[in-house]
């Protein structure tokens, strides 16, 4: 038992370094972008490559612990995640910055898979449940103290190193937890043989890639035909990869999206919806940490408490969310996502005035959280319900990964509105009008997906409730 415990006290140590690295960078954007003498474009990329490659690495990995073993790919994530937090924090340019997110990206597609999987695997099933629980509070816990640690990090200034301290504080992170991995976790070797789709891995990187590229660079580049010629060419490669997986699956190969789900119109819509999700809530608070420091003037500090609103609220909506007795998870979907909406609204409201502070968006983003806490886990559990066990796994993976998109397409096109609305002006108007413009996305996505959410639960039962 004492084994046990200190393994999962290793791997979850490893999982709340990685939420707190992706809440807290937000917070460092700002001086990462004086300090670097970064662009607009760059700033994105700071963000937005840590998503693609920890997104197109989420299957290939998953299946690559089945192959050589699950303790030894979450040590070489731990291992590189740890590393390329190093190069990022002594990064000299903005270039080796973004390189090093990249790496870091991948190591953290390394490791995250395995985590589950591996709890699955070392505890007996009676105490299985209270494990995996302990999963969500350990990542509600990162997602809480990652604007603060943040905040008070740049802040801080600690030996005149700025932003850098909030990648370089990783390492003994993750020196306690390979030490841990590599001292309780047992060795666990896949009981058949596995093989991986390299080609299917390459093709789904090729496509979603060639598809955020351009609505990063296409505005700083004055949208160039190649930009339209590249994600057109990016639908073909989705396209081709689709096609691999069905010939695979054919020739009785392992996939990476099993054709079982491809032929369930329900589960592609979920994935669709999670997509759209994520890109409505995740560019929200790149755009922001930005305006809060650049456009109010607020500290790092001071930007992160008011910010830290919404993953209280996300914990809180997740409590009210499994206590909704009677509901099912349509109508908790809808519930949630209705709330989202309208907390989304409340940011955009907020802005309206003339004499902001962070204090004006505590109730809007923590009214954002509630809706978030209510809708996701009754999203993810409808999706997942439709997986069969033998693709459960490989049903998980795709939806993070489909979260991971949505993630990135989110900041590349709130992004692309913020920065173009604001120009080259630094004033505080300037700001404010970029804040306001970009804020008008995510209240469509969400009023699109309340109003979907809506249609689709009445085409199915009939009626609203």
């Amino acid at each position: 038992m004492p084994r046990r415990r200190a393994a999962l006290a290793a791997l979850y140590l490893a999982m709340f370094m990685n939420i707190l690295d992706v809440s807290a960078v937000n917070l460092a954007l700002p001086a990462i972008r004086e300090g670097l003498h970064a662009s607009a474009t760059e700033l994105e990329w700071v963000l937005v490559i840590y998503v693609l490659t920890f997104a197109a690495g989420l299957l290939p990995f998953g299946r690559f612990g089945d192959v050589i073993g699950r303790d030894r790919v979450f040590m070489w994530g731990v291992a590189g995640f740890s590393l390329s937090s190093l190069a990022c924090g002594l990064a000299p340019d903005i270039g080796s910055l973004v390189v090093s997110r990249a790496v870091q990206g991948v190591a953290a597609a390394m490791m995250v898979p395995q985590v589950l999987a591996i709890v699955r695997v070392i505890f007996p099933e009676e105490e299985r449940g209270k494990a995996i629980g302990l999963f969500g509070t350990i990542s509600a816990l990162g997602a809480v103290a990652g604007p603060l640690v943040g905040g008070v990090i740049v802040s801080a200034d600690i030996a005149g190193l700025g932003w850098r301290p909030i990648f370089l504080v990783n390492i003994p992170v993750g020196i306690f937890s390979l030490y841990g991995a590599w001292r309780f976790v047992p060795k666990i070797r896949a009981t058949e043989r596995v093989t991986a789709d390299w080609a299917g891995t390459i093709l789904f990187a090729m496509a979603i890639t060639g598809f955020v590229f351009p609505l990063v660079e296409g505005r700083q580049l004055g949208w160039p035909l190649w930009c339209f010629a590249l994600m057109a060419l990016s639908a073909g490669l989705g396209g081709l990869f689709l096609k691999l997986q069905v010939c695979r699956s054919a020739n009785g190969l392992a996939q990476l999206l099993p054709t079982v789900l491809l032929s369930d119109r329900k589960f592609l819509y979920g994935l669709a919806t999670v997509c759209a999700f994520f890109s409505g809530l995740a560019g929200v608070f790149f755009i922001l940490a930005i305006f809060l420091q650049s456009g109010l003037g607020l500290s790092p500090l001071a930007a992160g408490i008011a910010l830290a609103p919404h993953p209280v609220g996300v914990m809180i909506g997740s409590y009210l969310s499994a206590r909704l007795g009677g509901r099912t998870t349509g109508q908790r979907v809808a519930i949630g996502i209705f709330i989202l909406f309208l907390g989304m609204v409340s940011v955009r409201l907020a802005t309206v005035g003339t004499l902001l502070t962070g204090v004006d968006f505590l109730l809007p983003l923590l009214t954002v959280g509630l809706g978030t806490g209510v809708a996701i886990a009754a999203l993810f559990q409808s999706i997942l319900a439709r997986v069969s066990g033998p693709d459960a796994g490989a049903g998980s993976g795709v939806l993070q990964a489909f979260q991971q998109i949505g993630i990135a397409l989110g900041i590349a096109l709130q992004g692309q509105i913020f920065f173009h609305v604001l120009g080259a002006s630094s004033s505080p108007s300037a700001y404010l009008a970029a804040a306001r413009a970009a804020l008008l996305y995510p209240a469509g996505i969400f009023l699109l997906l309340t109003l979907t959410a809506v249609l689709v639960m009445k085409s199915q039962t009939g009626r609203l409730t």
